[in-house]
């Protein structure tokens, strides 16, 4: 059965058609037969009892400068839609928390994919406070005091903002650097937000596996390699990305959180594992699919959309 699905994601003409994972599932989306309107999170509106969009009907192609055409520009009652994908990029400030207060006003009848009241309550950094066991020593704090503690307890250790993403402001700090308090006001004085720490972990320099978990189920995972002489190993600033499978460890973590992520309607999620620990969990817009499926053949878009129409079947 043909869906209508609204795309909410950031401005589609500077994307990289080669690794930007909302246009794959557009793409396959278009391929199952599915009505496709594209429009950007300022948008998105609530007007008297409706909430709508103004944006415009889209079709897409794998073509590089060529990659979308835009139809007349439109207002649509999302409301009258049979799917929504929230898609686009944390950070995850009070403009994200909106968007997803305004479309949990139409779902479930409008299937919001992932379920917008748990994107606002378990964003990445947060929701692996759910399994202590499975995470590195972790500290989420404001005061310098908390923040000087945990360092003093673990040595080396990694900061960064807690609602940040594609590994921007972060830092690692070696027992003999300095910087804490620098970075700490430099933190403080642009955003109220606390900042996240946790334990640094050597095996990072081996990679930072991305796993995809569809509907809870992991489907498979690409390892991502930090450049030389960096710690960050998020492609947007230079990781390299590699083919792997999943340890029996994984597997473990997968089983673990697997079932929250799948009654939690988390449908489309890619989880952060270095060495033997869960750092991260994407729940926003998680990014790997393109890279998953040239390494293992499969295709991942597909998997999504067919946890999606069961969804709307069921």
């Amino acid at each position: 059965m043909a869906l209508k699905v609204a795309i909410q994601m950031d401005p589609i003409a500077p994307i990289n058609i080669d690794a930007d994972s909302t246009f794959r599932v557009g793409l396959e989306a278009q391929a199952r037969g599915h009505e496709l309107f594209y429009y950007t999170p300022d948008r998105l509106f609530f007007d008297e009892g409706r909430v709508c969009a103004r944006g415009w009907p889209i079709t897409l192609r794998r073509e590089k400068g060529n990659h979308f055409t835009l139809g007349a520009e439109q207002t649509i009652d999302l409301g009258d839609w049979d799917v929504v994908l929230l898609r686009q990029d944390p950070p995850f400030d009070m403009g994200y928390i909106t968007t997803t207060h305004l479309l949990e006003r139409i779902h479930p009848k409008t299937l919001i994919v992932n379920d917008p009241f748990w994107v606002r309550n378990y964003p990445e950094k947060l929701l692996v406070l759910e399994f202590p066991d499975l995470t590195p020593p972790t500290m989420i704090a404001r005061d310098i005091g908390a923040l000087r503690e945990f360092r003093a307890r673990h040595g080396d250790i990694i900061i960064k903002p807690l609602y940040g993403n594609g590994g921007a402001g972060v830092f690692r700090l070696e027992p003999t650097d300095r910087n804490l308090n620098s970075l700490h006001e430099m933190f403080t004085s642009i955003s109220r937000e606390p900042l996240i720490a946790q334990k640094f972990l050597p095996d990072v320099t081996a990679g930072d596996k991305r796993i995809i978990l569809i509907d809870g189920e992991p489907v498979g995972a690409i390892n991502r390699v930090p450049a030389e002489g960096e710690t960050r190993s998020n492609m947007h600033v230079g990781g390299r990305a590699e083919k792997i499978g999943l340890t029996a460890r994984e597997n473990e973590i997968c089983a673990r959180i697997g079932p929250l992520l799948r009654e939690k309607g988390q449908i489309f999620v890619g989880i952060d594992v270095i060495g033997d620990y869960l750092t991260e969990i994407n729940v926003t817009s998680p990014t790997g699919i393109q890279e998953l499926e040239r390494f293992d053949g499969i295709n991942v878009a597909e998997i999504i959309w067919q946890a999606i129409e069961a969804r709307r079947a069921g």
